[in-house]
Order: structure tokens, then sequence, then C-alpha cells
């Protein structure tokens, strides 16, 4: 058993939204991450934020300009000896920070860890807006993307996860009503989470039947979410979490009612690029992590009392319930969600992190947390506790990669060249902001089993009813790919068929 020096726990978190009044200049992200940092000192009881020798950084993308790994220091009057900064801002980089954290803690390469983010996403767009320019958001998935995803708008996140959602929905056999009620009601229910939560960004309630109207305030995006369902990324928001040893936090006097440990985790990912996916009905990585963050730990789902799970978009949070094998009734959040709780791109597990802190402190033994980012390609799990967890020591090894990869079926090859018959595997349809359909796009499987992406254009209503009207599953129905251009289209077959020949 460690000794209380190795032991990493949490003794302080802070949040902040900055909400300026109507072209008031606001916070930009490194102000608040140091307005987050120094809470996050002031609840540990102070005195740490001077101490920190390890400093990890979510990357933000509001502000692209700044150097946050040297500006943030030195607005906050500290020298790290270790600096972090993830690369690329993915949902699970803030628990991946926090696994490294106890690690450090428990290895002595660290005595006192902050972990902080922000975005201020509203406050570069007013600023942008107020100089005549306009902002990219996802600047970043464009450049990324493939010229194979941009051809057919496969691009940012709102564009990939529906893939998903509409291939699970299949695979569970449930029709588009009850896929999208079972949406809603989840989306309901964070929306109430998110009305006591701290730090939450927009505290209203809202009914399952709210989320699921479509109508000018809750318009289609990319079928079948509305802008209820996706992430809010219009916040201004910032999260700091201070991790040190159980011996530090004793000595600075800290009560044992404002500790909380950090148990094992696991993490996993798949390929990079979206479309080399063995499948669009759930995630082998996200599948081990779950399964493995539990074993390590040594717990059942019945012992957990409070629960995060990533929720940018509803298909994540209900390929992971079924993974865990949580009911419907069962709290999914204890911050409200990437859309009431806010979205600040990669740093929302941070809030969460907070949140869930807090929540220990008041009620329960043990939390959840789980992140994913990119594009449902990382996945980053860890438990948090009221005591020590019997059995686990720092420091951890909490890669499941091989697991994962060993469990995975093989991908399919990729035929942007082919033209003939195939078989609908997912898909979704982009809407413009009146409404109206844009364009559809459809991967499906050829007659020996490659993947295939085709088009279906706005115009053509027959087919665009056909994928979102939910009169039947298109999902396994025939059709064929046409080439027009440098682009293929999707014909549909007008029996809908649904006897897959892939």
């Amino acid at each position: 058993m460690a000794t209380a020096d190795h032991i990493p726990v949490i003794v302080g978190v802070g949040e902040i939204n900055d909400r300026p009044r109507a072209n008031a200049v606001g916070l930009d992200s490194v102000e608040l991450m140091t307005a987050a940092a120094r809470l996050a000192n002031t609840d540990s009881g102070g005195g740490f934020l001077d101490q920190c020798d390890w400093l990890a950084i979510t990357p933000q993308i509001s502000f692209r300009e700044y150097d946050v790994p040297a500006m943030l220091p030195k607005a906050l009057g500290i020298a790290p000896a270790t600096i972090i900064q993830a690369s690329i801002p993915n949902g699970d980089t803030p628990v991946r920070h926090l696994n490294e954290a106890a690690n450090a803690i428990a290895s002595g390469n660290a005595t006192v860890c902050l972990l902080v983010g922000g975005e201020a996403i509203r406050e570069s767009a007013r600023r942008a807006s107020a100089a005549g320019n306009s902002k990219a958001l996802f600047a970043g998935s464009a450049a990324s993307a493939s010229d194979l995803r941009r051809r057919y708008g496969l691009i940012t996140p709102s564009d990939i996860y529906p893939l998903y959602e509409n291939a699970c929905r299949a695979a569970w056999g449930q029709t588009l009503a009850e896929g999208q009620a079972e949406s809603a009601e989840i989306w309901s229910r964070l929306s109430e989470v998110a009305v006591n939560a701290e730090g939450a960004w927009l505290k209203q309630p809202r009914s399952s039947e709210e989320i699921s109207d479509i109508n000018s305030d809750n318009r289609l995006i990319a079928f079948p979410y509305s802008k209820l369902m996706v992430a809010n990324a219009s916040v201004n928001q910032g999260a700091a979490v201070f991790v040190t040893s159980l011996a530090k936090a004793r000595a600075a006097g800290i009560s044992d009612s404002q500790l909380v440990y950090i148990g094992a985790g696991a993490a996993a990912h798949e390929d990079e690029e979206p479309l080399a996916r063995a499948s669009w009905t759930g995630s082998v990585s996200m599948n081990v992590v779950l399964e493995k963050v539990m074993t390590f730990n040594q717990l059942t789902v019945e012992d957990l009392d409070h629960i995060e799970l990533y929720s940018c978009f509803p298909c994540v949070p209900k390929i992971a319930r079924r993974a865990l094998g949580l009911s419907l009734e069962k709290p999914l959040s204890v911050h409200g969600g990437l859309t009431f709780g806010g979205g600040p791109i990669g740093n929302y597990m941070l809030h969460a992190t907070a949140a869930m802190v807090r929540s220990l402190r008041s009620s329960g033994k043990f939390g959840l947390l789980y992140g994913n980012g990119g594009h449902c390609t990382h996945n980053h799990a860890i438990v948090l506790a009221r005591n020590p967890i019997e059995g686990v020591d720092f420091p951890q090894n909490y890669h499941v990669q091989a697991l994962a990869d060993a469990l995975r079926e093989p991908i399919p090859a990729i035929n942007d060249a082919y033209q003939g018959p195939a078989v609908i595997e997912t898909y979704t349809v982009f809407y413009k902001r009146d409404g109206t359909a844009d364009y559809a796009t459809v991967i499906g499987r050829n007659t020996v089993g490659e993947r295939v992406l085709a088009r279906i254009n706005g115009s053509d209503d027959n087919g665009i009813r056909f994928l979102s009207s939910g009169d039947s599953e298109p999902v396994g129905s025939h059709g064929e790919t046409i080439l027009k251009g440098d682009t293929l289209h999707w014909q549909y077959a007008e029996n809908h068929s649904q006897n897959s020949t892939a």
C-alpha cells in the first residue's frame, strides 16, 4: 500500500462563467484560466498555487494566436518545472491529465499539480465581429480533413457523430421516433442537472418535447440532431483542479471532508481517420475503456453514486450507458452535459471533474468520469472516490490499447471510384439555416464489402424524405452509386429492400 506521500488527492476546484454585458469586453482564454486557477486555490484553502511545480493545460482554440504555456504561468506568478499542453483539444484531455497528474504525484515527479483550461469562444467571436472579421470555429478540423471527407462534407464533429447515431438506432432495433425519444429524454435530464450545477452555462430546464420539437429556435443541424442536441461551444468558461499528495494535503490542514481521491483510469482510441472505423454501431475502444476502468477499481455500476458520461452528441452517452448497463433513470451527468453545462471544446471534462468533486464532497463514495474526444476517437475514463480505493496504486499504466486493437474487427477498404449496387451502412442529412435540406451523405458497402461514400442532393425530395421521414429504416436498404463529376451520388432502390448483400 502506497504511503501518504504517494497517494494523489484533489484538494481544490474552480470554475468561471464570464458573461459580459452586450458589447462589453469579456475575458480571453488565458484570463479565464487564470481566474479559474485562483478560484481553485481558494477552494483548497490557499497556498497551493505558489507551490505548483506541474502544470497541465487543455489547449484552446478561441485565441489561437496565444502562447498559453508562456502566458499563463506569468499571469499566475508561478514557474512550474513541468508544463504540458496537449497538441489537440480532445474531449478526453482533462481526464488524461488527471491520470497523468496522479502518476506524477505518486512517482515523486511533482508535489502540486494544476490542471487548467479555458475557452472564450463567445468573446473571440465578439471581438472578430467588432473588427469586421469572422472566425472559423473548426478551422483545424477542416485543415486536417482528407479530400474525400471534404468532398462529402464529413469535416467537423457535428458531421461525423450522426453517422454513429443512425447506425446505432438501426442496430438497436429502434424506430426513428424511439431513437429520438431516447435522445430527448437523456438531454432533458441533463438540462435538469445543469439547473443546480455550480459551473453550468445554461440553467433552464428543457422538456423532452422541447428538445425533440423542430422549429426556428431548435433547427436541424445534421440528421437527426437538432440545435438542442449538440454541444454548445458559444461559451466563455474556465475550470481548474489542484492535485497533490495526501501527506501534503494533511500537512496543509485540509480536512478529510474536502479531499477526493483519484482512482485508476483506462484509455484507448480508434483510428484518427474517422472513416477508418470497423463499424458505426459502437466503439470497441469505448467498450474496453469502460469495462477496464470498472475492473481496475474493483467496482460494479451499482457502486457508482455519480456518473459523468461525455455528451457532445446523444450517440456517445447512449453507447456508453449500454456498455455499462445503465438504465435511462440513472443520472448520466453531474454538470449538465455539453449543451447545457457548456461545451468549451476540449475542456468540458475539467468542469465535470470540478462538479464531481463537489458531488462527492456532498454525498456518495464513488464517481465515474468518462471523456470522449475527436470524432468518437479518444476514450479515457477514471474513478474518483471519497476514500482510497483498495488495490489501486500509482503510478499506473492506464493504456488498454492492445486489448481494444485485438478485439476490433477489420476496417473495410474505401473504394472512391466504385459505381454499382451497394447497401446503406449509415448516413446523415445536412441542413441550411432556414431548415431546408442542403444535401445528404450516405456511407454504404458494395457487393465485396468495400466502403463507399455518396451524396444525395437537397433538391431530391424523395431521396431526402426516404432518409429522414422515419417511414422506413434507410440503414440496410439497397441502392447504387453513380459518378457525377468527381463525386459519387446515391440512387436509392424504389423497393427500399433491407436485405444486405454486403
